[in-house]
């Protein structure tokens, strides 16, 4: 039986025009060697298996060869080109350097430089994996690198240029190659195969180009193990049944049951995934490169970066154009942030299938973690979580009664509501409006500056969607809504998305420091679960009303002053309790009770040390350390 000579050997390029994806440098040094512009000593870097050894091979026998063509090619039929082809010729030395690394290695080297050839022209040393040389070699080699007889040409080839000192990257001309692209490893796999007499589809061969990384000679070794198991016809099943690659079915499968919303068959395709033995992080990764690429393909100027065949390029075309870009944005986060916590997870497969439920609920109508759930107020007749249709606003009558009146400002000139006040005995007069407008609290109740008897006004009515809250009643018989930071987070968002170009209605309502301190403590009494500490700091303190309506309070330390989200908490507590939006807080902070006073963890154990002293005896002997 013949010698078998795997792909990799059998057809490496023996000219430079056969060298794959190296077209800059081959251009490169074919002009050199025409022009005779050829430096000492050359650096071929680059990842594994993108040709450096093969060029600097075709190098050497072409600065030899005794008729090289006009573009700078061997002509492979002289003295010189023939013994290089048989392995035969004296004037191209190759030295690994993996394995002669030594100083000793590198000395017998340079005595041999001094040996000028019996024959040809130059002397060739191609030295590969230079890197693995030691310092001390390294240094040996400096000498003659940078002055050797003008017969001798180095060649030098690594992977890992970064750990060749400086002195050697200065005296080399420097070639930096690249990762082959998937086009011309598909190209060349497609014209091997065409050589050997095999069958191979082209899908089957763009999927070898892809799972190499750009490297030609490991694309040639998967090729002849693809072959090896199929035989003279290569299909696309076989390539994925052998490397162990998830199928792209599979991913179109799940976009299209997330574009329907089906978390059912969402979770039976990733059980049949596992069934046959992916791991759920390489299917989320999958899943994740899927979606980048239908976010490449849904424009035709970008659908170019897809390193696909033409058949597969339009079918996430034909995907793309069913997903919106605002969707294929949140599932690339999505799919990101849960790859990205997936070794965190204790239950692996619970981790994905969460993911791929909340992914299909990113499609139009089905409700969203941002998008904020809503809860229905009826849970017999309506789902748990929807979202609220939106109603245009229905104009209103306003209708005057006695003691009641509208500011006179540009911001006022919107129709409004005007409710009566609750201290009047009279009958309320009712406006004219839709029993949907009836149902809905007024956003705010404005009173004109400076009136005698308060009133309200309301603006137009904001339909928001409706939230199942409880109230509790206060000292003054009112009810009062919880405060969550939820509900001022969501207020604050709706406030932000409101029309720019409508101004704030300015609200102005007059009110004493007594009615302050019945808010005040109102407010504290239902926060207190929400913020402890920042409760504690109000109820010591007092506010004091000042001019133009702004309220002065003391904190014990600035920590409490720049907690911005509970003190606007308290802001807007106090503009709707007192139907005032121009009310300001000014915190101060209070120097004296800095100390005196423990908020944090640690400030607490320094008091309570103080008093006690046993508690840092017995800290000490317990080689305890202070966690907070």
């Amino acid at each position: 039986m013949d010698n078998y000579i795997v792909s990799a050997r059998k057809y490496r390029p023996s000219t430079f025009a056969q060298v794959v994806g190296q077209d800059a440098i081959t251009s490169t040094l074919k002009n050199a060697i025409v022009t005779g512009h050829l430096a000492q000593a050359f650096l071929f870097t680059g990842p594994r298996g993108v040709g450096k050894t093969t060029c600097a091979r075709i190098m050497a026998k072409t600065i030899n060869c005794l008729n090289p063509t006009p573009d700078g090619e061997p002509c492979n039929e002289c003295e010189s080109c023939k013994a290089f082809n048989e392995n035969g010729s004296f004037n191209i030395h190759e030295l690994d350097a993996a394995s002669n690394n030594s100083v000793d290695d590198i000395r017998a080297l340079v005595n041999q430089v001094r040996i000028p050839p019996q024959s040809g022209k130059y002397k060739v040393y191609i030295i590969d994996e230079v890197h693995m040389l030691s310092t001390a070699a390294f240094n040996a080699f400096l000498k003659t690198l940078e002055e050797p007889p003008p017969y001798a040409k180095f060649i030098l080839a690594t992977t890992e240029k970064h750990k060749i000192i400086p002195t050697i990257l200065s005296r080399c001309q420097i070639f930096d190659f690249r990762r082959i692209s998937v086009s011309d490893i598909a190209n060349h796999l497609a014209y091997v195969a065409g050589n050997e007499g095999i069958e191979a589809e082209g899908e089957a061969l763009h999927i070898i180009a892809q799972k190499v990384d750009g490297a030609l000679r490991d694309a040639l070794s998967t090729f002849d193990q693809i072959v090896s198991y199929s035989g003279h016809k290569i299909t696309y099943k076989d390539v994925i049944e052998n490397l162990n690659i998830l199928d792209y079915e599979y991913y179109f499968r799940v976009t299209d049951a997330v574009l329907r919303g089906n978390f059912a068959s969402l979770l039976l395709i990733f059980d049949e995934i596992l069934q046959n033995g992916f791991d759920g992080q390489d299917f989320l990764g999958g899943l994740n490169d899927h979606f980048r690429n239908l976010l490449v393909a849904k424009n035709p100027q970008t659908a170019e970066l897809l390193q696909t065949s033409p058949a597969l390029r339009n079918h996430y075309q034909q995907q793309a154009a069913h997903c919106s870009t605002g969707f294929l944005f949140k599932a690339l986060d999505t799919c990101n942030a849960y790859d990205l916590n997936y070794k965190t997870s204790n239950n692996k497969r619970l981790h994905v299938e969460i993911a791929l439920t909340q992914l299909s609920t990113l499609t139009k109508g089905q409700p969203t973690m941002n998008d904020g759930e809503t809860l229905s107020a009826s849970a017999e007749s309506k789902p748990a979580y929807q979202k609220t249709p939106v109603q245009k606003p229905v104009q209103q009558k306003i209708i005057h009664t006695e003691k009641q009146a509208i500011i006179n400002t540009p911001q006022a000139q919107a129709t409004y509501q005007v409710t009566p006040v609750k201290e009047e005995k009279q009958a309320p007069v009712v406006s004219e409006e839709t029993e949907t407008s009836k149902r809905e609290e007024p956003k705010e109740k404005p009173v004109q500056e400076g009136a005698t008897q308060p009133h309200s006004v309301t603006s137009k009515p904001v339909h928001r969607k409706t939230k199942v809250t409880t109230t509790r009643p206060t000292g003054n018989g009112h009810a009062i809504r919880n405060i969550s930071i939820k509900d001022t987070l969501n207020a604050l968002k709706a406030k932000n998305t409101q029309n720019s170009d409508e101004p704030e209605q300015v609200i102005i309502n007059a009110f004493t420091q007594e009615r302050l301190e019945q808010a005040w403590n109102n407010f504290v009494e239902n926060y207190k679960a929400k913020s402890p500490s920042f409760v504690l700091t109000l109820s010591k303190g007092r506010p004091v009303l000042k001019e133009n309506f702004k309220i002065e309070f003391h904190v014990p330390n600035s920590i409490i002053k720049d907690d911005k989200l509970n003190i606007n908490t308290l802001l807007d507590y106090l503009k709707k309790e007192l139907n005032n939006n121009q009310i300001t807080l000014d915190a101060l902070v209070d120097t004296h009770a800095r100390h005196t006073e423990a908020y944090t963890d640690r400030e607490r154990f320094e008091k309570l040390s103080g008093e006690y002293p046993k508690l840092n005896r017995l800290k000490n002997e317990l080689d305890l350390e202070l966690g907070f």
